[in-house]
């Protein structure tokens, strides 16, 4: 029980810290944080499978680089829905998405060591 708490928290801060190194997404606090990290963990496990499946022809042709489409979509989705989060654009999406789904690899490598 305490890892997935603790991965959820340290998501949180790698959104913060995201926050601070790029432009082109802003966080309001700490608590918007910790909401916008559920928000995009709720997108990814419903939403993001439809449309992995939905686009999957396309997804092939492009040999998985639309995959990168969708996690910016997801971030933009997250940022459109929460009133702290704010996302300057699609292309500011697809940066953040990566720059998160960076930190996400290091946090859960790090979880799991514990």
């Amino acid at each position: 029980m305490m890892k997935p708490l603790m991965r959820w928290l340290l998501l949180a801060a790698a959104l913060l810290l995201l926050d601070r190194v790029y432009d082109g997404v802003e966080i309001a606090g700490f608590g918007t944080a910790l909401i916008a990290t559920f928000v995009l963990g709720l997108l990814n496990t419903l939403v993001r499978p439809l449309l992995v499946l939905l686009t999957f022809p396309v997804t092939l042709l492009t040999l998985g680089l639309f995959l990168f489409v969708i996690n910016a979509l997801m971030f933009w989705a997250a940022a459109s829905l929460l009133d702290g989060f704010h996302v300057a654009g699609f292309g500011a999406a697809l940066i953040g998405s990566l720059l998160y789904s960076a930190c996400s690899v290091v946090i859960d490598a790090a979880v799991e060591r514990i």
